[in-house]
């Protein structure tokens, strides 16, 4: 489809968003399973073992057409911000598109077979997590969340409580150029213990120089399950650089670390239907295994024409052919299951 002049500008502004990245805070030295099955479940389950049993589809059919996904990264935003004030450090022009509530994702993701979510608290309102527990609060078998902590407050054990309680499954830290001075810092070896106590996740946004600093610590809390976001931005520039994968690919050895396979929309080419990535997705499966890897569409970006939902989960769904079925069952839903619901 032929980009309009107005649209490519929209495009550009968001790619360029994900290299700065404007979406996730991270706290400033200043600042402060039991799994049950549900009757969709169950219904799902007796399709599958009728399709099994007329044996008229493959199995790549059966993984194409079944309707539980997982979506381990989006992000959700109200456009009143009187009910739900953003930071003083934003402006409301910084909110881009200007409304991205949980009905306009649900838009997205059920037609695409996405039955569940995790969302990522939105940098505009920083530790103001208001909209995104109402949201979890009045969804409760749909949502599932990672928040932000400003990891240098003294009742941090406290604020880790608060935030489990509130159904929170991961804490978001973003580098801003201070990754080297993580692990060795007091405030942030306290987080990465405490997230292994309470059974938490810590989810880096880095670069990948910073995946170094990232395996310190992983070697320091070995119990500290780590979620990597978007492959630590491997191809961000438009180059999927060979020495990067390798640092990525090395973070492995940890049995902790796992990768989000997802922001296909800003790395490589950046344009649909992403193939030029599956090389890189296909390393990473390798030094991984699908058990450790999930995807995720980072919405609303991912939705900003030319790109659409349905793209992003196409590239693991249908061209990535070197995955089983199993495999892509993994990074669809059951990895991210684990980790966050």
């Amino acid at each position: 489809m032929r980009t309009s002049p107005k649209s490519g500008r929209n495009l550009s502004r968001f790619r360029d968003q994900f290299l700065e990245s404007p979406d996730p805070v991270n706290p400033m030295p200043t600042q402060q399973t039991n799994r049950l099955i549900s009757r969709r479940n169950f219904n799902t389950a007796i399709a599958t073992s009728a399709i099994l049993k007329s044996g008229t589809c493959s199995a790549q059919d059966q993984i194409e057409s079944k309707t539980n996904w997982i979506d381990a990264h989006a992000h959700v935003w109200h456009p009143d911000t009187e009910r739900y004030p953003i930071s003083r450090n934003y402006k409301i022009e910084d909110m881009q598109p200007k409304s991205f509530t949980e009905k306009e994702l649900i838009s997205h993701c059920k037609p695409a077979g996405v039955n569940r979510i995790v969302l990522i608290q939105m940098s505009f309102y920083e530790y103001d997590h208001r909209y995104m527990e109402e949201v979890m609060r009045a969804n409760p078998n749909r949502f599932s969340g990672v928040s932000l902590i400003d990891w240098n407050q003294r009742r941090l054990q406290a604020e880790v409580k608060k935030h489990r309680r509130a159904g929170m499954r991961g804490f978001r830290m973003h580098s801003r150029g201070d990754a080297g001075r993580w692990p060795s810092d007091a405030n942030v070896r306290k987080l990465w213990s405490l997230a292994a106590d309470y059974d938490l996740a810590i989810c880096p946004l880095i670069n990948p120089e910073d995946l170094e600093h990232i395996e310190s610590l992983c070697k320091q809390f070995p119990k500290t399950k780590v979620v990597i976001d978007h492959f630590a931005r491997i191809g961000v520039g438009g180059q999927i650089d060979e020495d990067r994968i390798q640092l990525l690919c090395r973070l492995a050895n940890h049995p902790q670390t796992h990768v989000k396979t997802s922001a296909f929309y800003a790395l490589g080419k950046g344009k649909p239907p992403y193939l030029d990535l599956l090389p890189m997705i296909q390393r990473i499966v390798n030094a991984y295994g699908a058990e450790r890897l999930m995807w995720a569409s980072d919405c609303p970006y991912q939705v900003q024409a030319p790109h659409t939902y349905q793209d992003s989960l196409d590239l693991i769904n249908k061209h990535a052919n070197f995955l089983s079925t199993d495999d892509k069952t993994a990074i669809l839903s059951s990895t991210a299951e684990k980790i966050f619901f």
